[in-house]
């Protein structure tokens, strides 16, 4: 891949990383920082990948990067005397929430499979070639998480 591939790349696929990210961090910092360093990979290894895949490359690092982030998040011990207390009156979710907090409780795969299938619209085919799994697993994959949201959404509302 040349400078102007690479320049082509970034620009045609950049809102839908970026969507993709976003969707699994809720965070526009974090979200910028992950995209960024993809580009940089990209960059770096332009003489490797093929530009036709290129695509598929920036999804993968992207959603490796996802994973990694994930990890080092989970090891990071917060001080929970600092965040406020909901108040008691305050217990309803809006939708919005209620998705993300069922997304969060999916593992890494299902959640980005989820993602990449419902928010960003891919086909099973190009989910697969980003993830590195034949269609088959992206269907079977998809299947459980949505089978695991549909449950937590059925908790959520006989807790409520």
């Amino acid at each position: 891949m040349n400078r102007r591939e690479y320049n082509i790349a970034v620009e045609k696929h950049a809102s839908n990383l970026y969507g993709y990210v976003f969707g699994y961090l809720r965070n526009s910092e974090d979200t910028q920082d992950i995209v960024q360093d993809v580009f940089e990979r990209l960059w770096k290894n332009k003489k490797k990948v093929d530009f036709d895949k290129s695509k598929a490359w920036m999804f993968r690092t992207g959603h490796n990067a996802l994973i990694n982030f994930s990890k080092r998040k989970s090891r990071t011990v917060y001080n929970t005397d600092m965040i406020p207390e909901l108040s008691k009156v305050d217990n309803r979710f809006e939708t919005q929430e209620i998705i993300d907090l069922a997304l969060s409780l999916l593992p890494p795969l299902q959640k980005s499979i989820v993602l990449l299938r419902d928010l960003e619209g891919y086909t099973y085919d190009e989910i697969g070639e980003i993830l590195e799994i034949s269609d088959s697993q992206v269907k079977v994959y998809l299947y459980r998480a949505r089978k695991k949201i549909k449950k937590q959404l059925s908790d959520l509302m006989l807790v409520q």
